[in-house]
C-alpha cells in the first residue's frame, strides 16, 4: 500500500461532507480537478472505490467503503485539525522557504521588505536550490517553494504565479547580437556559460540551442544565474539567462530576450495542510504584489489575480 498523505484524506473528508467536489474545492481552494484527483489517488493506494459520481453530476454518493472511511475520521478529524493548526501558529518561529538562487537573490529583497512588515519577529530560512524542492516539502524539510518546475503532486499544490522570458548574454566586445532565428548557428563553436545539470534554465537553454542540428557544449557549469552572468561579465563564453537578471547599469555584456523561446512559468507551493496559515498566505500575497506586473507577466488569461494551479 502507497502512503496517504494528509491532503488526500482532507480532500475526501471534505467532499464527503459537502456531498461534491465544487464544495470541497471551495473549502480547500483548490480547482475541482485537484479535488477529484486526490480522491482518485486515495482510491488507488485503498485499492477501493469510494466515492460515485457520474460524469456532471452535482452530487457524490458514498460508496459503504467510501462511508466507512468518513465516519471513522468523522469524530476527530476536524478536531485534529485545529489542534495542528493551533500548534503550529503557536510555536512556529520562522518560515522555511526553498527556491532558485537567483530569484532569492534578484527578487526576494522586495518581497521580504513587505512580509517583514506583517511578521517582524519570523526568521525567513532559505534553502536557495533549483532541485529536489517538492521532495523537501514532502519530507518536512520546508514550509514553501518557489519553482520554475510544475510538481504534480497533490502533496504540494502549486499556484501560478507569473511568467518570464529568457535572454540571451554575451561580452559586448562580441559586437551586435544575431537575428533568433541565427542563435543556434551562432552559438556553435562559442563557449557557453549555464546552469548545472538538471537544473529547469539548463535544459531550457539546451533544448533551444540545440535545435535544427546544432551542436552546443557547456564549457562552464555553476549553480545561479549570478555566478553564470558573472563569468560572461568576465568575457568567458554567453549564456541564456532570465531577462530580470540583467540591468541597465551592466555594461560589459550585451543582451536580447528570447521572444522565440517559450516564457518560464514560476510557480508557489506549500505543503497541503499549510494553504490558509497566515505566514503562508501573507508571503503568496507578497510575492503576488511584488513581483507580477514589476518583474513577472501576470498568467495568461486573468490579468489580476494568481491562477490556482491544481496538482494531479
Amino acid at each position: 500500500m502507497g502512503k496517504i498523505s494528509l491532503t488526500l484524506l482532507q480532500t475526501f473528508y471534505q467532499v464527503a461532507r459537502h456531498g461534491s467536489f465544487s464544495g470541497a474545492a471551495r473549502e480547500l481552494n483548490l480547482s475541482y480537478q485537484s479535488a477529484a484527483n486526490h480522491v482518485r489517488r486515495l482510491e488507488q493506494i485503498l485499492k477501493g472505490k469510494l466515492i460515485d459520481s457520474e460524469q456532471g453530476a452535482k452530487h457524490i454518493e458514498l460508496t459503504p467503503q467510501g462511508r466507512t472511511l468518513y465516519n471513522l475520521l468523522r469524530p476527530e478529524f476536524d478536531i485534529m485539525l485545529a489542534r495542528l493548526n493551533k500548534l503550529i501558529e503557536n510555536q512556529r518561529s520562522s518560515i522555511r522557504v526553498g527556491m532558485p538562487q537567483a530569484i532569492f537573490f534578484y527578487l526576494f529583497p522586495r518581497v521580504l521588505t513587505r512580509f517583514r512588515e506583517a511578521f517582524p519577529d519570523m526568521e525567513f530560512a532559505v534553502s536557495e536550490r533549483d532541485t529536489v524542492l517538492a521532495e523537501l516539502v514532502k519530507d518536512g524539510s520546508l514550509d514553501v517553494c518557489i519553482s520554475e518546475r510544475y510538481f504534480g503532486d497533490p502533496a504540494v499544490p502549486q499556484r501560478l504565479i507569473g511568467s518570464y522570458r529568457l535572454s540571451l548574454v554575451y561580452p559586448r566586445s562580441w559586437g551586435d547580437p544575431p537575428a533568433q532565428n541565427d542563435i543556434p548557428a551562432w552559438a556553435e563553436g562559442r563557449p557557453f556559460i549555464t546552469y548545472e545539470p538538471g537544473q529547469t534554465l539548463r535544459n531550457r537553454a539546451v533544448g533551444f540551442l540545440s535545435r535544427d542540428g546544432a551542436t552546443v557544449l557547456p564549457v562552464i557549469s555553476t549553480s545561479g544565474s549570478s555566478s553564470v552572468k558573472r563569468c560572461v561579465e568576465e568575457g568567458l563564453g554567453f549564456s541564456i539567462i532570465p531577462c530580470w537578471c540583467v540591468q541597465p547599469e551592466d555594461m560589459t555584456i550585451n543582451s536580447t530576450k528570447l521572444s522565440d523561446l517559450s516564457e518560464v512559468r514560476v510557480y508557489f507551493g506549500c505543503a497541503g495542510f499549510l494553504q490558509q496559515h497566515p505566514t503562508v498566505h501573507q508571503l503568496f500575497e507578497d510575492c503576488c504584489r511584488e513581483l507580477v506586473g514589476p518583474v513577472l507577466d501576470p498568467p495568461s488569461g486573468d490579468k489580476l489575480a494568481p491562477t490556482l494551479v491544481g496538482a494531479d
